[in-house]
């Protein structure tokens, strides 16, 4: 209920920071401190106590941006900042024993962390690293001068993401709050010949709705769904100890599906939030229509439709793990026909559901002993099956060309030849 009301009122919240705190009439330390303090009293509002975790670990990773030097200031934060994640992971599952049906604050801690790092790892790739060392991508968002404090306070605690992410780049972030984002965007379409502040602003009115939309759908499927399919049940004696591993394995696929509408309720409505709020543009498609999904954390259709684990995790946001490409190995032997690759999708979709079902079981139970108990009620299946992928799969030999990093002058030189 309190995650509910905080990002009910962050939306309206977001709605006035446009209007009334916008750039144009709003200085950027004005939109820093107001975003800043709102995002904290949600936290405090939702965890209580237990923010000072959060808190904590911000404060930390700030000593050591700007007392660290700059060659290693990224394994310090990282290093601190998973291990106190780490930490608070083994103390909440342990030592607090509270799982599924408490307001867990290692969700934000977590985004947190991911923030933490990776602003980390783009001071170090700005102030750290020479410019012809980087990639294209690390070098547009490589960070020149070290945040102030307020900044990195604003980064990390505003109120549009301090509670359900998503995680973004500092460069995208700041550029929002000083009012150069969504023109920067229309710049690089509309050719940077025109004048910036010419440009029209394009409104988030039509993208918020759409995706308040998909949060009510949501919220409707996971307020009926999981009443009748409980994860609890999972625990259950009857479902561990009596029924058999076809039944196990199907009602664990339909428990996981009742429970990742609550996802798609929470990341769509932070997304909605971004963009009440002004951000996250992303440019304009080949139609010449408006994008808002710079800060989309999901896409449910493919995510619903995936084929293999990579497409699955992908569309969730997730980096996808070495072993995936397995599916290198066996897709092209299906694509001789339409009717071989339809069956073979068909499969592979069957496949994707239930590898994913068993491998977020623990993410939704939030518990060690009934994750444990699940999987071994389950024979452990899917833990085997991936080590024997592993160990007798034959790897598809791959061509490994070296690729120079790209700056601007290699760019440039690129043009001129």
């Amino acid at each position: 209920v309190n995650f509910v009301a905080c990002q009910l009122f962050a939306l309206l919240a977001a709605l006035w920071f446009r209007l009334y705190l916008h750039p144009a009439k709003s200085s950027p330390a004005v939109r820093h401190a107001f975003a800043t303090i709102l995002g904290t009293y949600f936290v405090i509002f939702c965890f209580g106590w237990y923010s000072v975790h959060l808190f904590v670990l911000v404060l930390m990773c700030y000593g050591i941006l700007v007392t660290a030097s700059v060659s290693s200031i990224h394994r310090y934060t990282f290093f601190v900042a998973m291990g106190y994640l780490t930490i608070c992971h083994i103390s909440r599952i342990y030592i607090f024993h509270y799982g599924v049906l408490t307001t867990d604050f290692s969700g934000p801690l977590m985004i947190i962390t991911q923030k933490i790092t990776t602003l980390a790892f783009q001071v170090h790739d700005g102030l750290g690293r020479r410019a012809e060392d980087l990639s294209a991508e690390q070098h547009r968002l490589a960070i020149k001068v070290k945040p102030s404090f307020l900044e990195y306070l604003s980064y990390l605690l505003n109120f549009m993401s301090v509670i359900a992410g998503p995680c973004n780049h500092f460069k995208d972030y700041v550029a929002f709050i000083e009012g150069r984002h969504t023109h920067m965007k229309l710049l690089e379409v509309n050719g940077k010949h025109k004048d910036f502040h010419s440009l029209p602003e394009p409104s988030p009115t039509g993208a918020v709705m759409r995706k308040l939309c998909v949060t009510l759908v949501s919220l409707l499927l996971f307020l009926t769904l999981t009443k009748t399919f409980p994860v609890t049940c999972l625990a259950e004696d009857w479902f561990v100890q009596k029924a058999d591993f076809p039944t196990r394995l199907c009602y664990l696929y339909v428990v996981m599906q009742a429970s990742k509408p609550k996802y798609y309720f929470a990341w769509t409505l932070a997304d909605a939030v971004n963009n009440a709020a002004g951000f996250g543009f992303s440019g304009v498609d080949k139609d010449g229509r408006c994008c808002w999904d710079l800060l989309s954390n999901l896409n449910i259709w493919k995510i619903e439709t995936a084929t293999s684990f990579r497409m699955y995790l992908e569309n969730w946001n997730i980096q996808t793990a070495a072993w995936l490409k397995v599916r290198n190995n066996c897709r092209h032997h299906f694509l001789s026909s339409k009717a071989l690759k339809c069956a073979y999708d068909l499969v592979t979709w069957a496949v994707t559901q239930l590898a994913v079902s068993y491998t977020v079981a623990p993410f939704v139970m939030l518990a060690a002993e009934p994750a444990l108990s699940l999987y071994r009620s389950m024979y452990f299946y899917l833990h085997i099956i991936s080590l024997l992928i592993i160990l007798f799969l034959p790897i598809k030999p791959q061509a490994h060309l070296q690729r120079q990093p790209q700056t601007a002058n290699s760019v440039n030189k690129k043009k001129t030849d």
